[in-house]
């Protein structure tokens, strides 16, 4: 059997696919054109590139919200990855997109995060000359990083897709969306927010931050009063107000755009509020954050003063020092950002993380 044929048969499937939908043939491609898979399409070679990257599996120690949980069930990069993945898939599938390539922009969606959720990142920021944002760094990691710093040579709409994700507080469904952004790069900046709005309830809870009535009235009218009704209305909603993007309106307009009824974005955008207010800033502000906030800090300054001391990989770009040690540190997992400052600076990391080295 000639195994192109399997990629040829996988491509001409992609032809029953909405009208909207990005395919393969309509690619943009790679900046370095390549030999295409006998058995795959571009984006699910994308996909399996992504997930054999080192960044991908040190997600599985990075923390989502709560740092240093004592329970085995809270929430990690990783397995809000996963979520997102899960639930954009869905939505893909549902409006007749493209689920290939919406899975490869999920699962690289988050692979710059740094290491001690939005605390670390705002640690980042703060350092980092020129600021830090963890989109830009999982777009830095794909094309420069990994790989011994080749990158992966993804495709452009899996690249474009990963440094678009990222929201601003308040509504993001207000912002303009630009036109050459995808309908699946769209659904991955609404899935992001289904799946971490949803398990921040459930690990607050968990942590005894929250309880289930505390969550606003409009909130639980409008998408439910449990997990799985909260998730079922959000992408129910999200599938029926987004329809014409499957093109069966037959009337041959421009796509419409990854959107909510007006009810649901209301109650999420409250939920979103509520969740800054009652969770994600509290938890900033806490004794764990804070000490995660100076581990991080040392870390970057030790390693701009020693860059000797960065892994060889760091170097082959020749970049400055404060750029090494940016890439450096904000790739860390929790665990291994402790055990190096602590290794360096014995006790800097004190009874917050006691037996977490």
């Amino acid at each position: 059997m000639n195994n192109h044929r399997v990629r040829l048969r996988l491509e001409e499937a992609e032809s029953t696919l909405s009208p909207y939908a990005m395919t393969t043939i309509r690619s943009k491609g790679r900046e370095v054109v390549e030999e295409p898979s006998p058995v795959r399409t571009g984006f699910q070679r994308d996909r399996d590139r992504i997930i054999h990257t080192n960044a991908f599996r040190r997600l599985k120690h990075k923390t989502q919200v709560f740092i240093a949980p004592q329970s085995d069930h809270f929430a990690t990069r990783l397995t809000h990855t996963l979520e997102v993945a899960q639930i954009g898939r869905t939505i893909a599938r549902a409006l007749s997109l493209n689920e290939d390539l919406e899975e490869a922009i999920c699962l690289g969606h988050d692979l710059g995060h740094t290491p001690f959720g939005h605390g670390g990142e705002e640690t980042m920021d703060a350092l980092a000359p020129g600021g830090f944002r963890h989109n830009h760094q999982s777009l830095r990691i794909v094309e420069a990083l990994e790989k011994r710093g080749r990158g992966l040579n993804l495709t452009w709409e899996v690249r474009q897709g990963i440094v678009n994700h990222s929201k601003p507080r308040g509504d993001f469904l207000g912002e303009e969306i630009g036109t050459d952004l995808t309908l699946e790069a769209q659904i991955c900046r609404i899935s992001d927010a289904v799946a971490y709005l949803n398990h921040d309830i459930a690990d607050a809870i968990r942590a005894g931050v929250l309880e289930e009535d505390d969550l606003p009235m409009e909130v639980r009218r409008t998408l439910g009063t449990r997990h799985s009704q909260r998730i079922n209305t959000m992408v129910g909603d999200i599938v029926e107000s987004s329809w014409a993007c499957t093109g069966e309106a037959g009337d041959g307009g421009e796509r419409s755009a990854i959107t909510m009824s007006l009810p649901v974005r209301q109650a999420l955008n409250t939920l979103r509020e509520f969740l800054f207010e009652r969770v994600y800033l509290p938890e900033g502000a806490g004794e764990e954050s804070r000490r995660a906030q100076e581990v991080l800090t040392f870390l970057y300054h030790h390693f701009v003063a020693h860059p000797e001391q960065i892994p060889e990989e760091y170097w082959v770009r020749e970049e400055p020092p404060e750029r090494m040690a940016v890439d450096y540190t904000s790739g860390m997992t929790d665990q291994y950002a402790l055990r190096a400052a602590e290794r360096l600076r014995p006790g800097i990391s004190g009874k917050a993380f006691a037996g977490r080295v």
